[in-house]
């Protein structure tokens, strides 16, 4: 196979596939019924003008019919008259029209002829027309359905270009959302650590915060110092008058214990006012 012939065979191949893509069927038949009301228009005009030609035949005809009588009583009135010459020229006269009558039938029986073919021809397109016509709309009418449900079906699975845009627009907002919520934990998470300063609330917070703890951990001493008191007070105490060391030994651990723990509030103070000196 040549150069050209490759060519143009993938040259009429594209073409067709692109015909193909741009063809809607729908168009198709409208086109078709188009081409087919005009022909039976055109049979139908064919009708007219056999019939308008019959009728003037026919009018020709009893034109002649008429002068034929006329020559006949002529003829009549010259032989009774005596004059056999004008009866002769006028059976003569009546014998040509006779000839031309005669043509005119001829032509008229053809003429009516035809005139019935192209009828029957004109009922026959007319009734296949009208059915061309309900098929193509029944077909327009399943085309069109099948079109909506499969743009229906492609929208429902995403698988249409609007739908798609629409899913990947929703994918992008979702993921910015998650990156815009993770940025502001560990801007606030860094906030709370310290890590950085909130220029806006004023430079104390870091100060504020290590003193918000020192303050945590003297209430947790504070807390747990009263708890043992409040333990050693509730033990059960000996009988009265029996002197037992034990409740002095008690009441020395409750003092001891209430010692310890003003002795850490001390120290957890002392300790504050030393971070707060050197920061």
């Amino acid at each position: 196979m040549s150069v050209m012939k490759r060519v143009s065979l993938i040259f009429r191949a594209k073409a067709d596939k692109a015909l193909d893509r741009m063809e809607d069927p729908r168009e198709t038949l409208d086109y078709s019924y188009k081409q087919q009301v005009e022909m039976l228009t055109r049979v139908r005009r064919g009708v007219a003008d056999v019939a308008t030609s019959r009728k003037r035949v026919e009018l020709q005809m009893n034109s002649l019919q008429k002068e034929i009588a006329k020559r006949d009583n002529q003829a009549r009135s010259a032989l009774s008259a005596g004059r056999e010459d004008l009866a002769r020229a006028a059976l003569q006269n009546k014998g040509q029209l006779q000839s031309q009558y005669a043509d005119l039938e001829g032509q008229f029986a053809n003429l009516q002829e035809q005139e019935e073919k192209l009828t029957l021809a004109s009922q026959r397109l007319d009734a296949k027309v009208q059915s061309f016509r309900t098929r193509k709309e029944t077909i327009k009418a399943t085309y069109t359905a099948a079109e909506a449900q499969t743009r229906i079906n492609e929208a429902f699975s995403g698988i249409s270009e609007e739908m798609g845009d629409v899913g990947l627009a929703i994918q992008r907002a979702e993921d910015k959302t998650a990156q815009m919520q993770a940025r502001a934990g560990a801007i606030d998470e860094l906030l709370a650590s310290g890590a950085l300063e909130d220029h806006v609330g004023g430079g104390s917070d870091y100060i504020q915060a290590e003193l918000d703890k020192l303050g945590a951990s003297t209430d947790v001493e504070s807390e747990l110092a009263r708890m043992k008191g409040e333990i050693a007070s509730s033990a059960p105490r000996q009988i009265e008058g029996n002197g037992s060391p034990a409740n002095g030994s008690a009441a020395n651990n409750s003092a001891a214990n209430n010692s310890a723990a003003n002795n850490g509030g001390q120290q957890a103070s002392a300790a504050a006012e030393q971070e707060v000196d050197g920061l």
